[in-house]
């Protein structure tokens, strides 16, 4: 097993209310508060590590590095934007409002590429796999949508990475709570439930 993935679990809770309060002063971006699903067209993006092994989880600052890397490979026009997202120390979501679907896989290979070459160079491992190929869905509704954007902010906690939304560093979910604020986000959260999202693609022990 990887040690990187374990690297949040050994912080202790000073440590961990450091790194969140020190990304909340970067301003990372969030681009854009939730829309309804018909104004544009929503993708659910979903891309993991080769063998689900935790690259990007190597260390906090290759997790932040990345997440502000992933942020910025959206900013491609005005008609793009990404709704929600979450970085895991293996793999990453987002939704996000899309016309040119093709065109942003293609940058997100190109982000693969690029962190796979610097990555293998820093751990001496040229030639390694270091990803699997990122898969898009098609929203269908907007309870769809949002139960996308619940499932999203509820990965670190679905992984046991920690017990609330916003303990969590590399995702939109406390620019989120601030934004729609918490009561309408637990009653988003009833009213749109996870339940079986992501069963047999987004193993619970990964």
């Amino acid at each position: 097993m990887d040690e990187g993935r374990y690297i949040w679990r050994k912080l202790n809770n000073k440590r961990r209310n450091e790194l969140l309060q020190w990304r909340q002063r970067q301003r990372h971006p969030w681009h854009s508060p939730p829309h309804r699903v018909s104004e544009h067209f929503h993708y659910h993006i979903t891309a993991a590590c080769y063998v689900h092994r935790a690259h990007i989880g190597l260390s906090l600052e290759r997790m932040d590095a990345f997440s502000h890397d992933l942020l910025a490979v959206s900013k491609n026009d005005a008609q793009e934007y990404i709704v929600v997202w979450c970085v895991m120390p293996n793999h990453y979501h987002m939704l996000l409002a899309m016309a040119d679907i093709l065109g942003f896989l293609g940058r997100l290979g190109k982000l693969h590429g690029r962190t796979s070459f610097h990555w293998n160079g820093e751990e001496t491992t040229r030639g390694r796999k270091v990803w699997f190929n990122a898969v898009e869905r098609a929203l269908r509704s907007e309870r769809h949508y949002w139960a996308t954007i619940n499932y999203v902010h509820h990965n670190p906690v679905h992984h046991g990475y920690v017990k609330k939304w916003d303990n969590w560093p590399f995702s939109s979910s406390r620019d989120y709570l601030e934004a729609i604020g918490r009561q309408k986000a637990l009653e988003t959260w009833r009213n749109y439930p996870v339940l079986d999202y992501g069963k047999g693609w987004d193993d619970p022990e990964l």
